[in-house]
């Protein structure tokens, strides 16, 4: 359901995968080869998973600001790691992602561009102004170009911020009153 204002389902983007048992799960492999002695992946080690399953593409590693932004989105025992579940639901995110992104991608030149990326957010339902699309190309772009990576990042922190932002939007209106550390927490965890 698109609320006014701010577009995106409830859990935004694409919609994940959620438990299993990690022995019959193919995905337990890649978890597995990285996690830590806890069962728990940490942004590196995310970063180091990724990379070698070529999420990314060309074996180019995540910006680990981005690994972090992918924990924090799932990240709801708040202890800044990921567990298979989580990881299980951030990979069918970030294969949405994907093909969202190669979707948008017509030269397969490995970038969006401003006018790609915004009709790839607009696919996700996101209703976006056009200066609220011009930060974000501003924000995420290099030369007019965004590269996955920074497109994953500016997936999660809509997805992130809407969530958040519709959570106090109580009379779905488009519109929340925050005060301002409540504003620093939303805006910093993302």
């Amino acid at each position: 359901m698109a609320y006014p204002g701010y577009g995106a389902p409830a859990q935004g983007g694409f919609p994940g995968g959620h438990g299993g048992f990690p022995g019959q799960d193919p995905l337990y492999g890649y978890f597995a080869a990285v996690a830590g002695q806890d069962g728990q992946i940490s942004a590196e080690e995310l970063q180091t998973c990724l990379t070698q399953a070529n999420f990314s593409g060309g074996y180019k590693p995540f910006n680990l600001e981005t690994c972090r932004l992918m924990i924090n989105m799932l990240d709801r025992d708040m202890s800044a790691t990921m567990g298979f579940a989580e990881f299980k639901e951030l990979w069918s995110v970030l294969n949405g992602w994907k093909q969202n992104f190669m979707t948008f991608d017509r030269d397969r030149s490995g970038t969006v561009e401003g006018p790609e990326m915004q009709q790839a957010v607009a696919s996700m339902g996101y209703k976006l102004s056009p200066q609220a699309m011009n930060i974000i190309v501003k924000r995420y772009s290099t030369h007019g170009r965004i590269v996955f990576d920074d497109y994953v990042a500016c997936c999660i922190k809509l997805r992130t911020l809407s969530n958040l932002f519709q959570r106090r939007d109580t009379n779905r209106q488009g519109t929340a009153l925050f005060q301002y550390d409540d504003f620093i927490q939303c805006t910093m965890s993302t």
